[in-house]
């Protein structure tokens, strides 16, 4: 759309001018499409704080508007484990947890709000059953409330550091000693805004556990225990000792490995979940098997460069 200024626009920020004219959209969502390139002030592209400063002509393009509530959709699912209270699933790599970021449908709460009758209303009408998150990319285990009471057992056993998560990565690089704790701070880095750091004083207490399950010369298999579930935290605590995940290029991944293709995606699988049932506090434990991917990935990274390590 073209909106014309005049003389009585003269000194307005273009985020307030749009808010004015476009009164159905908040300042803020006016802002995040401007800061998508959505705006241009005679040709150019602006800032939400640039000024007007005499006739112009804006052409701005509005973004799509979010759903205020989910919708069900059709999306096949693989249910590993499930109960009058909560359901298991095995989430696959590339699939959101939740509509965010311009992604709103396709993920996995429009697919269970098709699969459950009931689902919790704890998070609200557009994370309906959503107890706990794995990043886009990250495959596995996620737990699923069916109804608010459920939702409040589970949230507090992970808040209390009561569930047991254990995840699988493949990491570059010989990996040693066997065993070993990892207890840094993890904060949103300043610089690269999409990437988490161990560097900053004020970041959030975390602690990360792995052991060495299969080790060459260039590649390493662990199995990873988390006792904190922060943003990127696997990732960013094993970069940080010098072993970033296979296919992880925000942290340090290499884009090549001799002789093996770059996976699809970084290696990382929510391998096991142990929590207490909430109808009646058995503790129990969920397992999501190592997608085919990266089982082929694992291989050709260990036994074929142990082949010629051993060469």
């Amino acid at each position: 759309m073209l909106i014309v200024t005049g003389p009585d626009d003269r000194g307005k920020r273009l985020d307030l001018l749009l808010h004015e004219r476009l009164p159905e959209f908040t300042r803020s969502r006016l802002q995040s499409w401007i800061k998508e390139g959505r705006a241009r002030i005679d040709g150019k592209p602006a800032r939400s704080s640039a000024t007007i400063h005499g006739p112009s002509t804006i052409d701005f393009e509005p973004g799509i508007v979010p759903p205020l509530k989910a919708s069900a959709e059709d999306i096949p699912l693989e249910i590993l484990y499930e109960d009058d209270d909560l359901a298991a699933i095995d989430k696959p790599a590339g699939m959101v947890v939740h509509a965010g970021a311009g992604i709103y449908s396709g993920t996995l709460v429009n697919a269970i709000l098709h699969h459950f009758a009931t689902l919790s209303k704890t998070g609200g009408d557009l994370r309906p059953g959503i107890v706990h998150r794995l990043d886009r990319f990250t495959s596995g285990v996620l737990l699923v409330a069916k109804n608010d009471k459920a939702h409040q057992y589970l949230a507090k056993q992970f808040s209390s550091r009561e569930v047991e998560k254990v995840y699988l990565a493949l990491v570059h690089g010989a990996v040693y000693p066997d065993h070993a704790r990892i207890e840094k701070p993890i904060a949103r880095d300043p610089v690269h805004r999409a990437r988490m750091t161990t560097r900053l004083a004020t970041g959030r207490k975390a602690w990360s556990e792995y052991r060495v399950l299969e080790r060459s010369a260039r590649f390493s298999f662990l199995e990873v225990r988390i006792g904190t579930g922060r943003t990127h935290q696997i990732r960013v605590h094993l970069a940080s000792i010098g072993y970033p995940v296979a296919g992880d290029r925000l942290y340090g991944a290499k884009a090549k490995a001799e002789a093996i293709p770059e996976p699809a995606r970084f290696f990382l699988h929510a391998h096991r979940i142990t929590i207490a049932r909430p109808s009646d506090g058995q503790r129990i434990t969920v397992v999501s098997p190592l997608p085919e991917d990266l089982r082929n990935w694992k291989a050709m990274a260990l036994d074929r460069l142990c082949d010629n390590d051993d060469k």
